[in-house]
Parts: structure tokens; sequence; C-alpha cells
């Protein structure tokens, strides 16, 4: 870890055990203490400790010294027709999930007060996230490569940082923005694998495609949580949050039976139906 080979002790505070496991730097070892640590808090919620505060850290996220982290606009596609090409997509998908790991265990620990329910399901996406990092690093194991072999962007952890101290943002803009994009994105290249005959990668993007539809529905239910409990309108409030944090544009196609399944209300779909027959048909 950061400071210690130790691994966390979920038997003490839970919120405090998902700091710790931000602050861990090695992947694997992130991955292994985020599963065990949602085994151990569903197993004992009360550890949890919703009323507890915590400083933050200087050293977050917890990560290793390679991906080299550059601009998008520099990181190049490559086809998925040879190895090679498939080998930087997983490394891709794995440095997304190894995000997503950091980023649901920071909702765990950062916001303070909220329901047991709240963190439960962090933590649970948390876990979700690392099986999906793991499944992924062990394909790309068979490629001939590991995670850090390849630049990547840091894209998701900014946003993070941007709304470090406002949870409404957060929920608004990390899973139902960010990772919704995910669900868009998954079909196309899931079947590109097939297309080049890798079923083994194929199959791990059905994996997560499923898992992230939950993961999406549970930022769709804390935000309208969060929303109701201000009496704020959900759909004008995130336009004002998406506009303050600099989320973004959302550009089609869309995948709307997905959005659909992870709790996007049909006005909102009726937006993204809007953007998508722009982005199809612009004007001349």
């Amino acid at each position: 870890m950061h400071d210690s080979a130790i691994a966390p002790n979920p038997s003490h505070c839970a919120r405090l055990a998902a700091l710790h496991i931000l602050r861990e730097r090695e992947p694997a070892a992130k991955a292994a203490h985020a599963r065990a640590l949602w085994d151990a808090a569903r197993a004992a919620p009360e550890r949890i400790e919703p009323g507890a505060a915590f400083d933050e850290p200087d050293d977050l996220p917890g990560r290793p010294a390679r991906p080299e982290l550059v601009e998008p606009s520099s990181l190049k596609r490559r086809g998925m027709q040879s190895e090679a090409g498939r080998a930087v997509l997983l490394h891709a998908l794995a440095h997304i999930e190894f995000n997503a790991i950091n980023l649901a265990l920071d909702a765990v620990w950062r916001f303070p007060s909220m329901s047991i329910d709240f963190y439960l399901d962090w933590l649970k996406v948390a876990a979700e996230e690392a099986h999906h990092f793991t499944l992924l690093s062990a394909r790309l194991a068979e490629f001939g490569h590991a995670y850090g072999d390849f630049p990547a962007h840091d894209g998701l952890w900014e946003m993070a940082q941007r709304t470090r101290a406002d949870v409404l943002a957060r929920m608004a803009l990390v899973p139902r923005t960010l990772e919704a994009r995910g669900l868009d994105a998954s079909p196309p290249i899931r079947k590109r694998l097939a297309q080049a005959g890798d079923h083994a990668s194929a199959a791990i993007l059905d994996v997560i495609l499923r898992d992230e539809i939950g993961h999406v529905l549970i930022g769709n239910r804390w935000f309208r949580h969060l929303c109701d409990g201000e009496g704020l309108d959900p759909h004008t409030t995130y336009e004002r949050l998406a506009a303050q944090y600099h989320a973004p544009k959302l550009r089609g196609p869309f995948n709307f039976e997905a959005r659909r399944d992870a709790g996007f209300d049909e006005a909102e779909l009726r937006a993204l139906a809007g953007l998508d027959d722009a982005t199809q048909n612009p004007p001349l």
C-alpha cells in the first residue's frame, strides 16, 4: 500500500477502510481489497459509520507509476483486427475500470451523513469494478501485456476532483454522465470484437455492460433522492450542474434500451433522441 503492505482492516470503520484502499497504489491489491471490503461491509453494515469525517490526504488516488497519463487527443485508435490493436483497447478498458474503482471508493469515504444504503451501494460498485478490472487484466495478460503498458488519460478522476465538495454534482456527473457513456460505447465495441473473432474479450464486455447498467441506476437513484430532499427539479438541476462543472457534451449514438434500464426517464431519453438526430443528421 501507500505506506504498508498490510491490508486495511474492515473490522474498523468501513469508510476509513475505503479511503485506505483508495490510496493503494498496486492495482491488483486495490481490486482484491475492494472486493473484500464489500463482503465485510454487507456482513456488518454497522461498521460503515456514516457520521465519521476524515481529512483528505494529499496522495489521492493511489495508482502505479505507469500508465503514463497524457491528453486524450494524443491517444491513437487502433483497429481490432490485430492482436496489438485489441491489446490497446483492453488496456483502455482496464484503465477505465481501475479509475471506476477509485471513483466508487471516493464516494464512500468522502461524503458523510448519507444513509447506510448509499455506502453499501458504492461499496458494491467498487467491488464490481474491481471484478471487471481483474477480468480485463487477465485477458490483457493473454496478449502478453499488463496494465501500464500503454498511455492513458485522466478524465474520469478530473471530474471526481471537480465534484469533490458536492455530492449532488458527483452523482449527476460521474455515474449518470461519464459512466453512462459506457452504456452507449459498449455494444459497438463488443460487436467489433466479435467480428474480429475475439469472443473471449466480447464476453467480458457482456459482463461489464450488465453491471454498468446497475451502477448508472444507482447514480440515478441517489441523484434523484438528493434532488427530492432539496426540492430540486432533476432535469433543470442536471443541466445547471453539467454547465457549472464543465461536463462533456453528450453525443450519439445512444443505447436507449440500456439507459432506460439504468433509470433515465422518458423526458431525458427524448432529449437524447434529439441530440442523436442532430449527430446523425448535422445541419448543412
